[in-house]
């Protein structure tokens, strides 16, 4: 594979990366969101270590850059916007995010970790996206794990790499 088709992670925030299950990390500050205690500093250098582009996928939109990523040691990422409306009809099941993501990557492979991704989803994705696609559902109650992590290693070890960031995708963000 060359450089554009690195695969992406898309990310969401609230399940896999601010579990709701888990007690604060460390002790609430003044922060206008309380559970923003929940991140686990050492999360972001492990994303950053994976072989793939990260996206931010999830309804902070570009306030996960501005609140979010400062807190985990990431960089500006890429965001995935999302229309404001959209009355196309959805197939039953079918993740309200799931064309999207399926739409911003174009041909390349991806990885989306979500607490909300189901069977139809990765039915929906098998058949309709050209390339290798991984829907992983992180547990919202524990947030990305070390097993998630090992799994998402896995995965990307069998999809072919190029070093190197890729190239702008199409309908989001510029990249940084």
């Amino acid at each position: 594979m060359t450089a554009p088709d690195r695969p992406l992670l898309f990310l969401d925030v609230d399940g896999p990366l601010i579990p709701f299950g888990d007690p604060a990390r460390v002790p609430l500050t003044d922060d206008d969101n309380p559970l923003l205690s929940r991140l686990d500093p050492t999360v972001g250098a492990r994303l950053l270590a994976l072989p793939c582009d990260l996206v931010w996928a999830t309804t902070w939109q570009h306030e996960a850059n501005v609140t979010v990523a400062p807190r985990l040691g990431l960089p500006l990422l890429p965001v995935v916007s999302w229309p404001e409306d959209d009355d196309t009809p959805a197939p039953r099941g079918l993740h309200w995010k799931t064309r999207r993501l399926s739409e911003w990557a174009g041909p390349r492979p991806f990885i989306w970790l979500d607490d909300e991704i189901g069977a139809p989803d990765r039915t929906w994705v098998a058949v309709a996206h050209p390339a290798p696609a991984l829907l992983y559902r992180v547990d919202p109650a524990k947030g990305l794990t070390e097993a998630d992590f090992e799994r998402v290693g896995e995965w990307l070890d069998t999809v072919p790499a190029a070093d190197g960031p890729g190239t702008p995708c199409p309908g989001g963000s510029p990249r940084p």
